[in-house]
């Protein structure tokens, strides 16, 4: 046999002349690579197919997984409704739960009564003190009940109101700048909350002085030597809540427990104290008088 020794130039000539062979070939009948091509097509093709299932598949798990979601929201939907429909049939009872002044057995809650621990040091703005707010929040000086008159659209008339119970007046006329007439009156809402919460009876207390003219004052202190001649009181600023006399309220034909005057007294000063704390207004115990004399601030 005779055995031919193959060389790297020999491989590459024989390589070299077989690709010429088949370029000449191809470029003489060109329909032989139409096979090729086909069939690199179909296998395009069927990738193309199974990228196109793949992701169909994939749409399917995802849309079944919305689906479940949707089923686990609705389910989530239902029990929220049978709770809400439970609360609607058990309203009542927890709307008293969370009252803070109904348990949610019906009765009335009841706080502790307690006060401040010393008049003349929870309530100790003086005069001077209380002149300057009554300067800046109040009017001009009311001359005499004509004048008073003729100032109401800068006063407020506050004869009668259902929180609180105004006094016969001698030496003052009930009108308030509208500033201190919100005070008054926020003082009477928190005193009947504040008596309710503890369970005492409800109680107006009683508004002693209020705006003063200048000939009020000066018939004032021909007798009482704490009524100054640059009152507070002069500017619509200012009342006088007295602290031994209270006011029950009662409906017709119902007869209220008996409440010590004490015990009131304790219930005001804490609403008071809170009104002061909150910058509201200036306060002062007075004594003499047995008022707390009040101006806004």
């Amino acid at each position: 046999m005779l055995k031919v020794k193959i060389t790297k130039n020999n491989y590459l000539a024989g390589f070299a002349a077989v690709v010429m062979i088949l370029a000449l070939v191809r470029c003489i009948h060109p329909k032989i690579a139409e096979g090729t091509g086909k069939e690199l097509a179909g296998v395009e093709q069927k990738d193309s197919l199974l990228t196109e299932e793949a992701r169909i598949e994939k749409q399917e798990a995802k849309n079944e997984k919305q689906e479940a979601r949707g089923k686990k929201q609705e389910s989530r939907t239902e029990i929220q409704e049978s709770r809400t429909e439970k609360q609607k049939e058990k309203g009542p009872v927890m709307s008293l739960a969370r009252s803070k002044f109904i348990n949610s057995d019906g009765s009335v809650v009841k706080h502790r009564i307690l006060s401040v621990p010393h008049y003349l040091e929870a309530f100790p703005d003086s005069q001077p003190v209380q002149e300057r707010a009554a300067a800046r929040w109040g009017v001009k000086p009311v001359n005499n009940r004509e004048d008073a008159e003729a100032r109401k659209k800068e006063l407020v008339y506050m004869g009668s109101s259902p929180y609180y119970h105004v006094d016969v007046l001698h030496r003052s006329v009930p009108y308030l700048v509208p500033r201190a007439a919100v005070l008054l009156s926020d003082i009477g809402r928190a005193y009947y909350d504040s008596l309710q919460i503890k369970g005492v009876p409800l109680h107006q207390f009683i508004v002693t002085s209020v705006l003063r003219t200048k000939e009020d004052v000066a018939k004032l202190r021909n007798y009482n030597r704490n009524a100054t001649e640059n009152s507070c009181h002069l500017y619509g600023t200012t009342f006088d809540i007295c602290y031994n006399r209270y006011k029950t309220v009662q409906p017709p034909g119902e007869k209220r427990r008996m409440v010590q005057n004490d015990t009131l007294k304790w219930v005001l000063a804490e609403v008071l104290n809170d009104m002061r704390k909150q910058g509201r207004c200036y306060i002062k115990y007075e004594v003499k008088q047995s008022c707390f004399h009040i101006t806004t601030r």
